[in-house]
């Protein structure tokens, strides 16, 4: 988005201010200024929308399918989910690491990825009951098109 913005204001700047006799462009130089002036104004129009999508997925907690279907039934105005809190977006590691590309530190990270392994349920399971950790055996594949029954128990009904 910041690109796009400061691309458009240099071609402007260099472009349009230009008022100088010798400041005089080639011809195949300016038609590059408007194709890549069109590439910008479109890469900019394409990350605002993005933005403003997540912006407001963010701010109403209703997620862009979700939001697309209570639009088809109209039934916008039911919806009863809360706003996402930042912490259960960037983490809890503070502000300065929100701009970084790093995985972030969750408080608890199964209410915000929304499942759980069973691998993981099993071991705190074990560390709640004050036992020794045992790893779980590692799953064999299954021939058949079937999901193993430790998948099955975690779906939902």
């Amino acid at each position: 988005w910041f690109c796009s913005a400061y691309s458009l204001a240099l071609f402007g700047w260099n472009y349009f201010f230009c008022a100088d006799e010798d400041c005089t462009f080639h011809p195949v130089v300016v038609h590059l200024v408007h194709v890549m002036g069109v590439l910008c104004i479109g890469a900019f129009l394409f990350t605002s929308s993005m933005l403003m999508n997540v912006t407001y997925g963010i701010m109403t907690g209703i997620g862009t399918i979700d939001r697309l279907k209570k639009k088809a039934t109209n039934t916008m105005s039911q919806s009863d989910e809360e706003p996402i809190s930042l912490k259960d977006v960037f983490g809890v590691a503070g502000y300065h690491t929100w701009p970084f590309p790093i995985d972030p530190v969750f408080e608890n990270y199964d209410k915000v990825m929304g499942y759980s392994m069973p691998q993981r349920l099993a071991r705190e399971q074990q560390l709640l009951e004050n036992q020794r950790i045992v790893v779980p055996p590692n799953l064999e594949p299954s021939p058949s098109g079937e999901l193993p029954s430790c998948v099955n128990d975690m779906l939902p009904i």
